[in-house]
């Protein structure tokens, strides 16, 4: 087991998460984030705080049909944290203002939280709740 002082100070550098449609999932991500950060070919890269989020084209062929599912081994989904109510609030209308489909500010029933969800282009679920 690593020292709980490295554990400290460990961190998420990177999430890489495979793609149908690098165009079609540029404009969802854009809408929420920005211009990306990066862009080759095959992938872009947005700077979510200090993690860098890579959306990428699979390497080989997708399976025919091939679709995002929670249940399977594997992601479930991608929790942003925000500091403030009023943060997530600026996401819930940015998320309106774009038409992108969304849970509305909710609280969770494990945290006791504000959160906000929705599913990206390839249906893979993104959430963003309060931290603090």
């Amino acid at each position: 087991m690593i020292s709980t002082d490295i554990k400290s100070k460990l961190y998420i550098d990177h999430i890489v998460l495979t793609v149908s449609n690098i165009e079609r999932t540029k404009s969802f991500y854009s809408k929420i984030l920005g211009d990306p950060d990066h862009q080759g070919e095959n992938s872009i890269m947005y700077h979510v705080g200090g993690t860098k989020l890579f959306l990428v084209l699979p390497y080989g062929t997708l399976p025919k049909d091939d679709m995002f599912d929670a249940n399977r081994i594997g992601l479930e989904h991608l929790a942003i944290g925000v500091r403030t109510l009023n943060d997530l609030k600026e996401i819930e209308t940015t998320l309106d203002k774009n038409s992108i489909k969304n849970s509305g500010i909710h609280i969770d029933k494990h945290s006791d939280k504000e959160k906000i969800w929705l599913d990206d282009s390839d249906g893979i679920r993104l959430e963003f709740f309060i931290r603090s």
